[in-house]
């Protein structure tokens, strides 16, 4: 019990550290958006978006040895064996350096025919898409090396310093962007090239830092064909499910480019970039959470990582239902307020893209707790296989004429799908009580979501549309939502826990 309340009181310490990051980083990144958003122009901001696409279609590779290394590590430190540990680690790094080579060949070759025949970019503007490709795909280079010494900063839960330099680098890109606009040069190259000089910072700083404070982030060269196989066949498995992943997003994007303009991709791209910011929220709290999850299953504590997953996907519900619910009827306001001039399908983009963050957010610590067990071959082959059928869908509804929007429609549709596959598949690796689950999980959560949306949409019209009215409305609803979450969301050792802090303060 001792060791259970002592891992709970971590994971809040390092949620509540991770959220004053996020809000940092928020406030800034939303800036920062803004800001690029006039450096660069509507065109460049969408070939910038558009190029960038392509180099994260490789991703995918890259995602299933993510999971394999954070799998793998955080559960030989669950397991206590130093030895195993610092094997691990260095055939991760080995495979991951192999891949960036992969990455480089084939970026190098199909993926460079892709940008130069097939995508619909403006020809004054080929010659610096091209420049911005040839710096991306460094920047994702450096990015996939750099995975092993993050998988093990999170794995022993030194979040602090993650949050820290994560902090750095949102300055960092806030004063590449300053810069960008009084530099004389193309701005486009220009901002593309500062970016790629940065990841390599951060690269260095986190290797210096992992090799000082973690006795096994020191490479040293390995034979172990078995733990190999091990993890190139989990990294294989999670590979799939991340090529789906990657190929529904950047393929929507594509088809967007495809039937209609850059313009569309901007629009998407500032929609997506807001997004991904808001997403924080959940990110944040199940990066604290994840270790955990994997820890317990290691130290064959299958209750204690069923209860914890539960949780986890209650509270990632409702910490997003807090930010999305309220943003989602102001967005227009919001919008305007940030960006100036908003160019057409910004808004509908923003709302959609609140839906599914909403929806897909909860799914983290399911996808978690299946990766503990090592059991993923079902779970990534028929998720991604959901994923991937996406782009005919959009294909055939674009084709007879649907708008912009009817794309990220199937896009949400299969984000529910895919959450009811993983938590079946769960449920079947280690039985669990589905009815207790949803109801936890879910079924709270949703209520507290869809009475504060009903009260929400009639207070909104008596704000005026401005910043003060946008203020207050944001300021009503989240007490509302906190109040119901209070009443509805928390069991009665949830709210006595809360009690006892108000009362302490």
């Amino acid at each position: 019990m001792t060791n259970i309340n002592s891992s709970n009181k971590r994971i809040a310490k390092n949620t509540m550290f991770l959220y004053l990051r996020m809000l940092v980083s928020l406030v800034i990144n939303l800036y920062t958006v803004r800001l690029l958003w006039k450096v660069l122009g509507v065109e460049n901001y969408g070939i910038y978006n558009i190029v960038g696409g392509i180099v994260l279609i490789f991703s995918f590779l890259n995602y299933g040895m993510i999971a394999s290394s954070q799998r793998f590590i955080a559960f030989e430190l669950g397991r206590g064996n130093i030895d195993r540990l610092r094997k691990t680690f260095s055939i991760s790094l080995t495979i991951h350096i192999i891949l960036a080579l992969i990455v480089l060949a084939i970026a190098e070759t199909v993926g460079l025919w892709f940008l130069n025949f097939k995508l619909n970019i403006p020809p004054t503007r080929m010659l610096a898409a091209n420049w911005v490709y040839q710096f991306s795909i460094i920047t994702f280079i450096i990015t996939i090396i750099s995975v092993p010494y993050n998988a093990c900063i999170i794995a022993h839960e030194h979040i602090k310093i993650y949050g820290y330099l994560g902090i750095i680098e949102v300055f960092a890109k806030l004063g590449i962007v300053i810069l960008t606009g009084y530099l004389l040069f193309d701005h486009l190259i220009t901002y593309a090239f500062l970016l790629m000089i940065l990841a390599l910072i951060m690269r260095v700083t986190y290797g210096l830092y992992c090799t000082h404070h973690f006795q096994e982030c020191r490479y040293e060269h390995f034979k172990d064909p078995h733990l190999m196989r091990q993890m190139f066949g989990f990294g294989a498995w999670s590979f799939l499910g991340s090529m789906g992943l990657t190929v529904r997003e950047q393929g929507v994007n594509f088809l967007l480019n495809i039937f209609f303009s850059v313009a569309v991709n901007a629009a998407k791209g500032v929609a997506t970039q807001a997004g991904n910011a808001i997403n924080g929220v959940a990110s944040n709290f199940t990066m604290a959470l994840n270790p955990q999850i994997t820890k317990r299953y290691a130290a064959n504590d299958i209750e204690g990582m069923i209860c914890l997953m539960t949780n986890g996907c209650k509270y990632a519900v409702i910490l997003m239902g807090m930010v999305v619910v309220p943003l989602f009827y102001c967005a227009s306001l919001l919008l305007k307020l940030w960006l100036g001039e908003v160019a057409p399908y910004t808004i509908g983009f923003l709302q959609l893209i609140l839906i599914q963050i909403l929806i897909e957010c909860s799914a983290s610590p399911i996808i978690t707790a299946i990766q503990a067990t090592g059991n993923i071959k079902k779970f990534q082959l028929y998720v991604s296989s959901v994923m991937v059928a996406v782009i005919p869908i959009v294909w055939l509804w674009l084709q007879g004429g649907g708008n912009p929007y009817t794309a990220i429609y199937v896009v949400i549709a299969s984000g529910i799908i895919a959450l009811m596959i993983r938590t079946i598949i769960l449920h079947n690796i280690v039985n669990f009580s589905y009815r207790n689950f949803f109801i936890k999980a879910y079924a709270r959560p949703s209520l507290i979501i869809i009475i504060t949306g009903v009260i929400g949409l009639y207070l909104y019209t008596y704000f005026p549309q401005n910043l003060v009215g946008a203020i207050g409305y944001l300021v009503c609803s989240v007490l509302i939502y906190s109040l119901l979450t209070f009443l509805i969301g928390l069991n009665t050792t949830e709210k006595q826990f809360i009690k006892r802090i108000i009362f302490r303060k």
